[in-house]
């Protein structure tokens, strides 16, 4: 495993991360399967494992939360996010004070631990001030129960304007933005996000990097019954087209020729860019850690990203 420090701060995270969103939580992957998920990434050198509240609406901060427990606190990089409701209650939503308040007591006790390493604002919140929320982020690492916070999903302007607020008041700075990022998803991280958070030591962390498994070729032949294509429409009406599919097919020689999978391809390309701290992965199995984390020492050569730029152009 391959460590990146987090934008310009002093903290390094593995270069490839274990999300709880997919698969974690009730009624998805039981216990002892996420258990050996966990315990194999732990073991290949994953540090960063990232959740939020809404992830089953605390499920999945539970279940991975009892699997960290076996290991050493300092070992670990947690994350969580607040934004999204958790009840019907009207100021249990938001980026309020008040939320983000009892939102943070909620997931360390879900989660089993006296602290996050990160704390994301899950988006953006246009029904409250940015200085609020972010007096409401220097507040909770003051005391300690953050160490550092981010944004997630947020546009250049809003993350800008968040960053400038703390500069202007002395407050604790965004040090991290979790945005959607892929070879198949990839112009507004490009174009907006990356100029906004570079030149600031805003470190991205980037989820769906294999396009809700688009880019592993396992769509190649179709969509079978069982696969998360098949279970969740909005996935499989994102990627699954045919430029796409065409795409996917034309990578498979250059893994093939490099000795690696297609994912490994895929997850390599993301962490092309030292604006990319940490890609993270979901998985069910494994196996399927194995695999993916083997990116983290795949090198690209110029002439290898460009023969991949001509395939996705």
């Amino acid at each position: 495993m391959r460590y990146r420090r987090l934008g310009d701060a002093g903290v390094k995270v593995s270069a490839v991360a274990l999300g709880g969103w997919i698969n974690f939580g009730e009624g998805k992957v039981p216990l002892d399967a996420a258990r050996a998920v966990v315990s194999r990434a732990y073991d290949r050198g994953v540090n960063f494992f990232d959740l939020a509240d809404i992830y089953g609406k605390g499920e999945a901060e539970k279940q991975m939360g009892a699997v960290l427990s076996d290991f050493p606190r300092h070992t670990l990089v947690i994350s969580s996010k607040v934004f999204w409701p958790m009840s019907d209650d009207v100021n249990d939503r938001g980026l309020s004070r008040k939320h983000i308040f009892e939102s943070i007591d909620k997931s360390l006790a879900r989660l089993g631990t006296d602290y996050l390493d990160i704390y994301f604002c899950h988006r953006a919140d246009p029904e409250t001030p940015v200085e609020e929320t972010a007096r409401a982020m220097d507040d909770l690492i003051r005391m300690g129960k953050v160490l550092y916070w981010g944004t997630s999903e947020w546009s250049g302007a809003q993350i800008v304007e968040a960053f400038d607020v703390c500069e202007r008041y002395g407050l604790h700075k965004p040090k991290t933005e979790q945005p959607q990022y892929s070879m198949l998803h990839r112009e507004l991280v490009e174009g907006e996000i990356i100029p906004a958070v570079q030149p600031r030591g805003i470190g991205l962390v980037v989820w769906s990097p294999l396009a809700q498994g688009m880019l592993s070729g396992k769509y190649d032949e179709g969509v079978p019954d069982n696969s998360r294509f098949g279970r969740e429409s909005w996935a499989r009406e994102q990627y699954m087209n045919d430029a796409n599919a065409t795409r996917v097919r034309a990578l498979k020689p250059i893994a093939d020729d490099l000795g690696i999978s297609r994912a490994q391809l895929a997850l390599a390309w993301a962490l092309r860019t030292p604006a990319v701290s940490s890609v993270i992965i979901g998985a069910t199995r494994p196996e399927q850690v194995n695999e993916n984390v083997g990116a983290a020492e795949v090198d690209l050569s110029p002439e290898v990203v460009a023969a991949i730029e001509k395939i996705l152009a």
